[in-house]
């Protein structure tokens, strides 16, 4: 019996969709099974920006690990979160800068 691929989840602020994209993409093509927050173009309400913050910390429930895409070192207060989320439930957590193909 074939074993599952590895599920990652990739965080991070969504300014840095581009990297994250790349990364999705980097990740998939060496057969991993990618979760990541998508982007909403259009205007939310605190109520659905919520909802969705919880969403994503069920993708981190879900992965066996986390790749959080920054290019710094400071973490916005909803990446913040997820990374303390991730370490109280034991994920392993990478910090990925500038993702080779992004701009």
């Amino acid at each position: 019996m074939p074993t599952r691929p590895e599920i990652v989840c990739i965080c991070g602020s969504m300014q840095y969709a581009d990297d994250m994209r790349a990364l999705s993409q980097l990740l998939t093509r060496a057969g991993f099974i990618v979760l990541m927050p998508t982007e909403i173009d259009t205007p939310i309400t605190d109520e659905q920006k919520a909802a969705l913050s919880e969403l994503h910390l069920r993708r981190i429930d879900r992965a066996d690990r986390v790749e959080v895409v920054n290019r710094g070192e400071h973490f916005g207060e909803s990446t913040l979160r997820e990374i303390v989320y991730a370490e109280a439930a034991g994920k392993p957590i990478t910090f990925v800068g500038v993702v080779h193909g992004s701009q």
